[in-house]
């Protein structure tokens, strides 16, 4: 790998399930390669779209042991790690890198929540036991825990915390943030809305719901920004803005897993407590679908 741990589109991917509720690795290893052979830059599993709540801690090493095999080095992988519990997501962490993941993806700490300070302990316990780079996950609207600037600082001053997955929605703290990190923190848009912007800020791209259902659209949406073509990438954003906002329709990832069984992938339902969506909300989503051109 470079010194980034990748540039461009990565696609956050849904854990496929069966019927009975267990992993359908034969459809994820299709879904692999789906995104692969069409411009995906890497595969983040076991993260929020992967349902990571609700798999045991089994299930998690289990998916990122199957993705790191049927990826075999083609992008990085990226693996969720993170937790509440300190401890915890150290030792998942460490079970990623033995498990042959390239960097790891660490959501700050959340019902429980923390101080600043917390998240500087928690995220160097967790940087000081891995020899592989980290993704800070960023997300308060799920774990109602906010890393400011400051933290930011701080936390990349560490060599093995390298990025962060920014969805706190906050453009003027990011532009703080990255004028106090400088080169030491590589930023990508955790929210595909924000593509465009973030990428255009200077943030190396998009860790992406969107791609799973059209990998090589938000792959350009990044490649366009990156090379300079702001409008080109501004103009594609717009165009998909709201076929992304119908992903979010309801809670991620069950209007993404949805979309992805209405065109022809096995994903199955979500795990409880994601509940399907209402009749007016699916026939909504397939709606968008038919106008996209993307189901006929």
């Amino acid at each position: 790998m470079s010194d980034h741990i990748f540039t461009g589109s990565g696609v956050a991917i849904v854990t496929p399930m069966n019927n009975d509720g267990t992993i359908n690795f034969n459809e994820y290893g299709r879904m692999i390669d789906f995104q692969i052979n069409n411009g995906t830059d890497a595969i983040i599993t076991c993260g929020t779209t992967g349902e990571s709540a609700t798999l045991s801690r089994d299930e998690h090493c289990r998916v990122i042991e199957y993705t790191v095999k049927k990826v075999a080095k083609r992008v990085p992988v990226i693996a969720g790690a993170g937790s509440n519990d300190t401890l915890f997501a150290k030792e998942l962490s460490v079970e990623a890198e033995k498990l042959g993941a390239d960097a790891i993806l660490s959501v700050t700490p959340y019902y429980n929540k923390t101080s600043q300070s917390g998240l500087i302990r928690h995220y160097n316990l967790i940087a000081d036991s891995v020899n592989i780079p980290i993704i800070l996950y960023n997300v308060p609207s799920r774990t109602g825990c906010n890393i400011k600037p400051e933290t930011y600082a701080e936390l990349a001053k560490h060599p093995n915390i390298k990025a962060t997955k920014e969805a706190n929605g906050d453009t003027a703290a990011l532009v703080r943030t990255m004028a106090l990190c400088g080169e030491n923190l590589d930023v990508y848009s955790g929210e595909d809305s924000q593509a465009f912007t973030i990428t255009a800020m200077g943030g190396l791209g998009v860790i992406s719901v969107f791609a799973n259902i059209c990998p090589r659209e938000s792959h350009e949406i990044v490649q366009k920004a990156l090379a300079g073509d702001f409008r080109g990438s501004f103009a594609l954003q717009k165009h998909y803005i709201e076929l992304m906002n119908a992903l979010f329709s309801d809670v991620n990832p069950i209007p993404v897993k949805a979309a992805m069984n209405l065109l022809g992938f096995n994903c199955g339902p979500c795990r409880m407590p994601l509940a399907p969506m209402s009749e007016q909300g699916f026939n909504a989503l397939r709606n968008c679908l038919i106008k996209y051109g993307i189901l006929k």
